[in-house]
């Protein structure tokens, strides 16, 4: 019982301080802050945003601010256990994209810097070109043309021909907590996502050591793949990437190149089982260019540019549930936006669900409707899925590529029924059908 009274006492008494602070900050040079509020102590308005996500409308928590702080471009909160500024629509993206480095800087919750360690999401500057460069050798435009197209085509088939099935593994425990309030505690969701990143990244050290021993033999080369890549290549300074910091790399890219893809690939099938007509024209395009290929020719990058319906198919998917809901930055200077003060050391956010769900970027924004792509598509910074700037997702080539590569293949082969019609899409770090999207596939008489 006195236990209990001296948590509900050091409760009241934080919050209190907490209280005190807030008008502390409202008398002092700091008084022009955007208008919001900190919510809770350490947890601040984190509830709310996970609600929002659960409910399968993460939107719903930035719009529901901006309408009662009359319409702001920006406005402060809690989340995650930092307090930070929402830049909100078209013109905070821009703002945000376009002083990377200036005024702004790349910054990620406590969770993902400890879960992560050190690697290219968690560094800044010079650094940060350098590994940026390095990786966009083994995952820019040039490297898919060279045999990354037929490479991912000869793996899909194989594995929809053999056993096509989910994906269940240690990334499926490593996922939940990936942004999540740190609480170091056995059974959270950080917890256990550190414990498995940690029995990810031992599997990945020993893949590392075998590789570094196999390139001084001589039965590897230094340009085979990614991984050889990393271990021989240095920076003008000759400083080389210690194993830790390429595990750290790989494992960074095994999550974007895994779960945002899956995740998207997933919400692809809903969306074409559940619209016919649309699933029809993807087939027509992906049967065109399989009947000017030969018998067990594999796909080309000139195969993928042809797809230009399917991918603003994959575009409108992911306008309506963006794999990625939004992402930080850390203010590098006090500056002015919109009328008020951003203090230095600020964190900021940038919600594209926000931006892709307001009636003022599309019309009719719940509708599902390819069209939107057509032409010059969307205003610019009102369609952000890989973000923006000199901080625009890596792998952005690399996943368009997978995915159109997947889609080929499973609609020219196979077509399905969703048995849980209009199952609802809720957010649990990415946006995934409630019960999984089961199905009933059928092979298409060819």
């Amino acid at each position: 019982m006195i236990q209990v009274l001296t948590a509900i006492l050091l409760f009241i008494f934080s919050y209190a301080l907490w209280v005190v602070y807030n008008n502390y900050l409202s008398t002092t040079k700091l008084a022009n802050l955007p208008p919001g509020s900190y919510g809770w102590p350490f947890i601040g308005e984190s509830l709310a945003l996970l609600r929002a996500g659960w409910d399968g409308e993460p939107e719903r928590f930035f719009q529901e601010r901006i309408k009662k702080h009359g319409n702001p471009l920006v406005f402060k909160t809690s989340i995650f256990g930092d307090r930070m500024a929402v830049f909100y629509g078209p013109a905070g993206n821009k703002f945000l994209f376009g002083n990377e480095n200036k005024l702004v800087a790349a910054w990620w919750p406590t969770s993902v810097r400890k879960i992560f360690g050190k690697c290219l999401v968690t560094i800044r500057g010079d650094e940060a070109k350098w590994m940026r460069k390095m990786l966009l050798s083994y995952l820019g435009p040039d490297a898919f043309a060279s045999h990354y197209a037929a490479t991912m085509d000869v793996v899909t088939r194989s594995h929809i021909e053999t056993h096509w099935r989910g994906i269940g593994s240690l990334f499926d425990v490593f996922l939940k907590g990936v942004i999540a309030l740190p609480i170091d505690f056995p059974g959270t969701p950080f917890y256990c996502s550190k414990k498995a990143a940690a029995s990810i990244r031992t599997e990945l050290m020993t893949l590392i050591k075998e590789r570094r021993v196999a390139l001084e033999e001589g039965k590897a080369s230094s340009s085979q793949d990614l991984l050889s890549h990393l271990l021989t290549s240095s920076d003008e300074n000759g400083r080389y990437l210690t194993e830790w910091e390429i595990a750290n790399n790989i494992l960074l890219l095994l999550f974007a190149g895994h779960d945002t893809s899956t995740c998207s690939i997933t919400l692809i099938m809903k969306r074409l089982g559940e619209h016919p007509n649309v699933y029809d024209k993807v087939l027509n395009e992906q049967l065109e260019i399989s009947k000017n290929k030969e018998a067990g020719e594999m796909l080309k990058w000139e195969d993928i540019q042809k797809m230009k319906y399917t991918w603003n198919v994959v575009s409108e998917v992911m306008r309506l549930n963006p794999p990625i809901p939004g992402s930080f930055r850390e203010a590098l200077v006090d500056f002015e936006y919109a009328g008020y003060t951003i203090p230095k050391g600020w964190k900021l956010y940038w919600s594209a669900t926000s931006t892709h769900k307001d009636e003022g970027n599309f019309d009719d924004v719940t509708k599902f409707d390819p069209s939107r792509f057509e032409d010059s598509g969307p205003t610019p910074y009102t369609y952000v899925p890989f973000g923006g700037g000199p901080r625009m997702c890596l792998g952005k080539e690399f996943s368009r590529l997978e995915v159109l590569v997947f889609i080929h293949n499973i609609v020219t082969n196979l077509k399905w029924d969703l048995l849980i019609p209009d199952e609802k899409i809720v957010y649990d770090q990415m946006p995934i059908p409630e019960k999984g999207l089961p199905v009933r596939l059928h092979y298409r008489q060819v």
